[in-house]
């Protein structure tokens, strides 16, 4: 499927295009089909409500399925980004008078390793299509049956485009085998790109027999100077810290200059305080 997915711009963002439609269709009264897939994962996942109050926990991933929210709207987004495969930068002549660069070209395959939020399917799977990718995704069994269902949705844009559906695929099963068996297969793997956290990297980095492309532990700063715009600020340090609470980019250090601490510090902390973020 990979190749076949190679230099068809125009096909690509079709698909995603397609892709959005579908999920606004499958997440409305006259599409049950995302209703029943969440109401199977509502169940697999309940127990997290028991232990997370955080507004980004599977429990309450349906946000990411309403038709006006932004997995639509970033699928539409991407679907308009121009297609950048073959473009060549970096183009330098070199003194026996060749011109050499480097040229924007598909990976091949490319295996995806995530957690709970079943909105990854939708980002990795456009992702890959996109930039002309094929790619295995394998979830987390909390939101099993909503993973399932998007990625059929996304299987199905393909072939209104004229692709082959197998460019997206997803791992069926939830067993931790799954794991090991997607990240020793070099022959047909190219790279691994685990989503998650530090367990499931570290797991993924030492077993691994194919590429890894990884990230590990966030310490994310916000840095408030001297002069600044101290709404500006406070809205910037509130967003970076409670858009999403579980992400390796969200806040975790507050830096504020002396000169504008006085003014900025109770405001921010108001903000927190009432969203139960400790400082």
């Amino acid at each position: 499927a990979a190749p076949n997915l190679a230099n068809r711009g125009e096909f690509q963002s079709q698909a995603i295009a397609f892709g959005a439609d579908n999920i606004r269709f499958a997440s409305q009264a006259q599409g049950p089909y995302l209703s029943i897939a969440q109401g199977a994962s509502y169940q697999t996942a309940a127990y997290v409500q028991c232990t997370s109050t955080l507004p980004d926990s599977p429990i309450l991933f349906m946000r990411f399925l309403n038709p006006s929210n932004t997995v639509a709207q970033g699928c539409e987004q991407l679907a308009l980004m121009p297609d950048i495969i073959g473009e060549i930068i970096g183009m330098r002549e070199q003194p026996s008078g060749i011109r050499v660069g480097q040229m924007r070209v598909p990976i091949g395959v490319f295996g995806m390793i995530y957690e709970s939020r079943p909105n990854v399917t939708i980002e990795a799977a456009s992702l890959s299509i996109k930039s002309g990718n094929a790619c295995i995704l394998r979830g987390g069994s909390e939101a099993i049956e909503s993973n399932q269902a998007l990625a059929g949705l996304v299987r199905q844009a393909l072939l209104e485009s004229g692709l082959p559906e197998d460019a997206v695929q997803l791992v069926p099963i939830t067993d931790r085998a799954a794991v090991s068996a997607l990240i020793t297969m070099p022959e047909y793997v190219d790279v691994i790109i685990p989503r998650g956290g530090k367990g499931l990297i570290e797991r993924v980095s030492s077993e691994a027999k194919v590429p890894v492309i990884k990230h590990l532990d966030g310490n994310c700063h916000v840095y408030v100077d001297d002069p600044c715009d101290i709404a500006m600020a406070v809205k910037i340090a509130d967003n970076a810290k409670t858009q999403k609470y579980s992400p390796c980019n969200a806040a975790e250090g507050l830096l504020v200059a002396q000169g504008v601490a006085e003014t900025f510090l109770p405001q921010i902390a108001a903000i927190y305080a009432s969203k139960g973020v400790e400082m």
